[in-house]
C-alpha cells in the first residue's frame, strides 16, 4: 500500500471525509476554523467554502446539496455557493456544547452526536437522528465525545464510539424505524494504542477505526475484536477516514495539529493534512445521502 498526502491546506481540526461518488471528489470540514473542503483527484482542483460557525460533519443530500452539523443544529448547504440554513437546532440552551461528527443511515437519516468541547463534561452530550421531514429524535444520552459511526453491510448492526471508552459498541438496529437496542462491545482498544475516533466499514464488513493519538488507522474485525492490520502514518492525531476513488478501493485520511505543541508540531510537519492510500485491497460502500427532496 502507498500512501499519499494531498496537495491542500493542513487543517487545525480536520474531519468527517466523504467520498462523492457523482461528482468523484473528497469533502472534508477543519471544524475550528468552520471550513468546508472539496478536492477532485483526477484535476486535484481543491476549492474551500467558509461556513461561519464551527462545521463538524457533513453529509450528501438527495438534492444534491450537502447537510452540515454546525455548533447547535443541522444546516443545509448548496455546494456550489456555499449559501446555508439552519433546519433544526438543537442544545441552544447548552453553550458550551457542540455538534461532532455525523453520518447517514442505510435509510437516509442523518445521525449525529454532541459533547462538551469546553471542559469535556463527562454525559453532557447525546446522539441525535435528522429525519427527512427535519424532525429531530434522541437516540442516546450520556454521551462525552460522540464520534465515529458504521452500519454493518446488512443493515442490521449499528456500530458507534463515544470517544473516552475507548470502545466500539454495536447495536441491533432496525432500518425502518432506526431503533437500536442491545448494546455490546465490539471493539476494545487498549490505551497505549490511542483514542478511537472517527470510523468507517468495508464491504467485508470490517471496521476502519481512525486513533487519536496513535498514528495510526486500524482494520478490526467486530465479530472477534480482533486488530487485522494497520495504516501507519507520521501524525498523532489521526481523525477519520473514509473509502473513495473510482473503485472505492482508496482510503482517504484526516488528520488534525489540535491538541499538539509547538515542539510536537515542530517534529511532525504533516500535522493536519489529508492523505490517501492507494489500493487498500478491499472495497468500501458509497456514502449515504441524506433523503431530501427539496433542492434549495
Amino acid at each position: 500500500m502507498e500512501i499519499f498526502k494531498l496537495d491542500v491546506p493542513h487543517s487545525v481540526l480536520g474531519e468527517g471525509p466523504v467520498w462523492d461518488a457523482g461528482r468523484q471528489c473528497l469533502w472534508w470540514v477543519d471544524i475550528e476554523p468552520g471550513l468546508v473542503h472539496r478536492y477532485t483527484p483526477a484535476t486535484a482542483q481543491y476549492r474551500m467554502l467558509p461556513v461561519g460557525d464551527r462545521c463538524s460533519s457533513l453529509v450528501l443530500c438527495t438534492s444534491g446539496n450537502l447537510m452540515l452539523t454546525l455548533k447547535d443544529g443541522f444546516a443545509i448547504m448548496d455546494a456550489g455557493s456555499g449559501a446555508k440554513d439552519y433546519v433544526a437546532r438543537v442544545e441552544a440552551n447548552l453553550p458550551d456544547n457542540r455538534f461532532n461528527d455525523g453520518k447517514c443511515d442505510p435509510a437516509g437519516r442523518f445521525w449525529a452526536g454532541t459533547m462538551d468541547y469546553k471542559s469535556g463534561i463527562t454525559g453532557a452530550g447525546k446522539l441525535y437522528m435528522l429525519n427527512a421531514d427535519r424532525s429531530v429524535t434522541v437516540r442516546l444520552s450520556g454521551i462525552t465525545c460522540s464520534n465515529g459511526m458504521a452500519w454493518s453491510p446488512d443493515h442490521t448492526v449499528f456500530y458507534y464510539i463515544d470517544t473516552p471508552t475507548r470502545e466500539v459498541v454495536a447495536y441491533c438496529y432496525d432500518k425502518v424505524t432506526g431503533n437500536i437496542r442491545d448494546k455490546r462491545v465490539a471493539v476494545s482498544i487498549p490505551a497505549e494504542q490511542g483514542l478511537p475516533d472517527g470510523m468507517t466499514i468495508d464491504r467485508e464488513g470490517m471496521l476502519w477505526v481512525a486513533l487519536w493519538g496513535g498514528s495510526a488507522v486500524v482494520r478490526y474485525d467486530p465479530y472477534s475484536g480482533k486488530r487485522i492490520a494497520a495504516i501507519e502514518l507520521p501524525v498523532s492525531n489521526v481523525t477519520s477516514c473514509t473509502f473513495g476513488g473510482e473503485h472505492l478501493d482508496d482510503l482517504y485520511i484526516t488528520t488534525a495539529r489540535s491538541g499538539l505543541s509547538a515542539h510536537e508540531l515542530s517534529r511532525q510537519p504533516l500535522a493536519g493534512a489529508v492523505f490517501v492510500c492507494k489500493s487498500v485491497g478491499v472495497k468500501g460502500l458509497d456514502a449515504i445521502p441524506f433523503f431530501d427532496t427539496t433542492p434549495q
